[in-house]
């Protein structure tokens, strides 16, 4: 006979909150009556935190210090009962509104441990093959220009740029295959070490910078062209749940530019002018650094073609702070193994530079409590506070000479790969959103929790195929 597994609170609340949100009439109350019904469904556990599941069906935590539900997943084996609470203390932001319920499934992991599949990174091969054979002339980069020669064409930059951009967190096995097909057309070595690459994450404007420049140019068969390899890239980033979310996305957002050439001709002209010097058709690159009007009016045209379900997808272009919080959500979930899942999250929040003082405000009480204390003991700030002997980094020893960051300020044992892999992504995801809402930069090898804990996979790699010929 098959075992029944315990009831749990928590698991019941979400099955009954998820049938409310998927009947047809939940589309027809309003967001007063949805509070109401949502507000007699709180939890409470025995500590007084109360809980509710809510929007993007995730987990919300009341924070009686400012009033404010955080975003946080909740405890596991802990009992609760549920209480009636008045429907004013739910703000309209954390109402479910149906569509958000139905988020994409995806994946924290990083691409250290599990390798992106043969078959997906053959199919990208052929495609950046393909891509290389095009001319510069026809597609100059207009983008991307840190990370490719200047003779590379922009299609060798959409394929690259789409992966990257579609993945959740572009923290990369230093052997990973998908990289190394890139190798010829890299203009210097990838970020990181022949460990791990710690790549950066682009913004949509840097995709959508390649198409529109080819627009405004009046070069329509290029701009379709582009169009057309993001959206194959993506097609083919599909099958991997890394990537999925974010492909999906895309795809909406330039399929409807290939069953309508022009649809954004009209927004990438906004801001044109003439520039001394250059002739009808050649590019019109970025003053200096900062997006031409029309990049962005077709930025804003791509994020309005997204439908609603897949917005949570979009919230690191829509909204930094809610993209934020999800991420220390999944950092969070990801580290439930632990026996104090708050005090290890905050443990690698501890390694974010915050030199003003904004993070501690973003956290739930527990997860605050857990970071101040590290705070007080001065172990925060850790991967902006490192030594530069050599590379920014102190040597401890490593083979060839070569230093890691310093060591964590809590030793984090995963119980698989898997587990460790999703670890790494969610920390490099969250480090990424901080960098993006606050402008702080994440060091080229890597926050160090993220690089200490990375030393307890390099043994098991999973990859033993010969390194591809090219710089890398």
């Amino acid at each position: 006979m098959t075992p029944v597994p315990p009831w749990d609170a928590f698991t019941a609340a979400e099955a009954e909150v998820r049938a409310m949100v998927a009947d047809p009439r939940w589309q027809g109350l309003s967001v007063s009556d949805r509070a109401h019904v949502l507000a007699a469904r709180i939890l409470v556990t025995p500590d007084g935190d109360r809980w509710l599941l809510g929007a993007h069906a995730r987990w919300h935590l009341y924070d009686p210090a400012d009033g404010r539900w955080h975003l946080a997943p909740p405890p596991r084996n802990v009992r609760a009962r549920q209480v009636q609470h008045a429907a004013a203390v739910l703000p309209d932001a954390i109402i479910p509104k149906g569509p958000d319920f139905h988020a994409e499934p995806g994946s924290t992991q990083a691409f250290i441990g599990p390798d992106v599949s043969a078959d997906l990174t053959e199919r990208l091969r052929v495609l950046v093959r393909a891509s290389g054979r095009k001319s510069e002339l026809d597609y100059p980069l207009t983008a991307f220009g840190e990370i490719f020669a200047s003779d590379v064409p922009s299609t060798v930059a959409a394929v690259w740029g789409t992966i990257m951009w579609c993945a959740y967190a572009p923290a990369f096995d230093g052997n990973e295959r998908l990289i190394t097909v890139f190798g010829e057309y890299l203009r210097r070595s990838l970020p990181g070490d022949e460990w791990v690459r710690w790549l950066p994450a682009p913004p949509l404007l840097d995709l959508v910078t390649l198409v529109a420049e080819r627009a405004r140019a009046g070069r329509s068969r290029e701009t379709l062209r582009l169009a057309a390899v993001m959206a194959d890239t993506a097609q083919i980033l599909m099958c991997d749940t890394r990537f999925r979310p974010r492909a999906l996305a895309l795809l909406t957002m330039v399929e409807p530019m290939l069953r309508r050439p022009g649809l954004d001709d009209e927004a990438a002209s906004l801001g044109r002018r003439a520039i001394a010097g250059v002739t009808s058709g050649a590019p019109y690159e970025r003053d200096h650094g900062h997006a031409l009007p029309g990049d962005e009016a077709v930025r804003r045209a791509w994020l309005s073609r997204c439908p609603a379900r897949l917005g949570r997808a979009l919230l690191v272009e829509t909204d930094p702070e809610a993209h934020f919080s999800h991420s220390v959500y999944d950092l969070a979930e990801a580290l439930a193994f632990m026996p104090d899942p708050s005090r290890a999250t905050a443990a690698f929040l501890a390694d974010l530079s915050d030199s003003r003082g904004l993070l501690p405000p973003r956290l739930d009480h527990r997860l605050r409590m857990a970071y101040e204390a590290l705070e007080r003991a001065g172990l925060t700030g850790t991967s902006a506070g490192e030594t530069t002997a050599p590379d920014g980094f102190p040597v401890q020893g490593r083979p060839g000479g070569v230093s890691i960051a310093p060591a964590p300020v809590l030793e984090v044992a995963p119980p698989d790969r898997g587990s460790a892999a999703a670890v790494l992504g969610a920390a490099y995801a969250t480090g990424l959103a901080w960098g993006r809402l606050t402008g702080a930069k994440v060091p080229e090898r890597g926050l160090a929790g993220q690089s200490a804990l990375v030393q307890k996979l390099v043994h098991e790699r999973d990859d033993h195929h010969e390194h591809d010929t090219g710089h890398f």
